[in-house]
Formats: structure tokens, C-alpha cells, sequence
């Protein structure tokens, strides 16, 4: 790599997901080939986690890290008795954030259930023979201060000291919470050595990152200046039965395309951007 290369900025493409299904990871795995994505985050709680995973370790060119989950339609890795608070009265995950949030709020979420689970579906990825170079969470949760500091628990326990800032540009409460929790969180990390990308786009775009919306969102990111740069994606197959279990209205093969769409990589290349994955952020020693 020449110097002029190493002095554009880094734009981290990151697919969330993979092993939500199989036509998911295989969308993923292809619009790295074929795309602008360096790297995906590996959720473990799913039915297609080990057919995925299999999948997964024939390609080192991608970065890995773990979507850590405590929420969503999947059961968790442990049982309910280990982690009562993390479940329901039918030892299922609750389903979303805004069940999580306030019961965390309310001191209902015991920190050890949270480390036990994560602590288990890290192991499960790397037991799979995956190198890990991040972490973040499905729904985002940990940008959550109890959340947050479970993971950099782990993160330092396990050697893995890059996490994904998520950050809105929004202006509405969900906007707002999230910039007022990111600088916590950067305030937090610097003082530990942790690195994390310095800007970051898709929370808002989430589920329907089309290509105009993706062209957007990168001159966005190229104008706002930041030397390292994430941007999160949902990409998958078209025709996924597996998928309707998921009702999130997602647009998972509209995003698929645009990764590896002639014009998104145009802008990438127009705006200077240099594609990596979390493994270019630079570890203080």
C-alpha cells in the first residue's frame, strides 16, 4: 500500500447479520466479492449459524466481528435459568429495544445475565475458527452506558478493543439520545485505548439503503471530513423464504444491490475513499 493510499480516508462497508439466513450470508459474501463491502458482523443466536459461519471461514479477505445480540426473534444461546432477566415468561429474548431500553432503564437487566450471553456467542464465533477484529450489537444496544460497558468488558477480555460508534443525524429523541450516548461512549473509550470509526451512516437509512439513499449518504460522510468511516448495510439474496420470520420491512436485496452497484463504487472512488475493514483502525499498544 502506497503512501498517497494510506493517506485517503478509510471507509469501513459493513453488512450486519450475517447468519440471519443463509440467502443473507450468501448476499453478503457476494457483495464483497463483487461490491464495496470489507466486512461483516456474525449474529449467533440464528437456525442458518452454522451452515453460515462454514461458509464464513473460505473468505479471509472480509473482516469479522461479532453482532452481539439480547434481543430479537431467536432464542438465546443460554438457558433461562442462567440468564432470567434477558428473557420472557417463555424463556424467549424480549423482541425489541424499546422493551430492552426501559427495562434496563429500570434496573430489571442484570449486567452478569448480559456478560453470560455475550460471553457465549463470542465464544461460539471464535470457536468456529473466525478472527475477530470488532464488535457490535444487534439493535444497537450498546450504545446503552450498562450495554456499552459489558461489551468493553469483554472486548478487553477477549483482546478485541474496536467498536462501531453508531451516530444519527437525526434531530427527533432517537437522534438526540443517540449523539448524547456516542460521546459518552468516546469519552469512555479514549481514556481505555478502544478505536472506533470517527463517523458513521446507516442507523438512519436502516432497511431502505437503495442506491440513491447509499450515493447520499457517502457524499454525506466525504463532506463531513473524518479521516475513518463506517458504513453499516442489511444486504441478502432476493426470494428468501427464511427471511419472513424477520418482519422488519427491510429491503434486504435492494441494499444488496446497491453494494454492489457500478455507481456506488464511482462515488466511493470520486470521494477518495479508501475500502477497509475494522482490522485498519490502528490499536494503541
Amino acid at each position: 500500500m502506497s503512501a498517497v493510499d494510506d493517506a485517503r480516508p478509510l471507509l469501513i462497508v459493513n453488512a450486519d447479520d450475517f447468519a440471519l439466513t443463509e440467502r443473507v450470508s450468501q448476499g453478503i459474501i457476494d457483495a464483497h466479492r463483487r461490491g464495496i463491502v470489507t466486512s461483516t458482523s456474525v449474529l449467533t443466536l440464528t437456525p442458518a449459524f452454522e451452515r453460515s459461519v462454514a461458509m464464513l471461514r473460505d473468505v479471509d479477505s472480509i473482516g469479522v466481528g461479532v453482532h452481539l445480540a439480547a434481543v430479537g426473534e431467536d432464542p438465546p444461546l443460554l438457558s433461562a435459568r442462567e440468564i432470567p432477566s434477558l428473557v420472557d415468561a417463555d424463556g424467549r429474548l424480549w423482541n425489541s429495544w424499546k422493551v430492552f431500553l426501559p427495562r434496563a432503564a429500570a434496573g430489571r437487566i442484570d449486567p452478569d445475565d448480559l456478560r453470560r450471553e455475550f460471553a457465549a456467542q463470542i465464544e461460539a464465533v471464535t470457536a468456529a475458527g473466525l478472527i475477530v477484529d470488532h464488535f457490535d450489537t444487534h439493535q444497537n444496544l450498546h450504545m446503552w452506558p450498562m450495554v456499552h460497558d459489558v461489551v468493553v468488558e469483554l472486548g478487553e477480555s477477549h483482546g478485541v478493543r474496536r467498536l462501531r460508534m453508531t451516530r444519527s443525524r437525526q434531530w427527533g429523541p432517537v437522534g438526540l439520545t443517540v449523539r448524547a450516548l456516542a460521546r459518552r461512549s468516546e469519552r469512555r473509550l479514549s481514556a481505555r485505548g478502544w478505536v472506533w470509526p470517527a463517523d458513521y451512516a446507516g442507523l438512519d437509512e436502516a432497511g431502505a439503503f437503495g442506491v440513491g439513499a447509499m450515493v447520499q449518504a457517502l457524499g454525506r460522510l466525504a463532506a463531513a471530513g473524518a479521516m475513518t468511516t463506517e458504513l453499516a448495510s442489511h444486504p441478502g439474496l432476493p426470494d428468501d423464504p427464511a427471511r419472513d420470520r424477520y418482519r422488519w420491512g427491510y429491503q434486504w436485496a435492494a441494499e444488496y444491490e446497491a453494494l454492489c452497484s457500478g455507481s456506488v463504487r464511482a462515488i466511493v472512488d470520486e470521494f477518495g475513499f479508501r475500502l477497509g475493514s475494522y482490522a485498519d483502525l490502528s490499536v494503541p499498544a
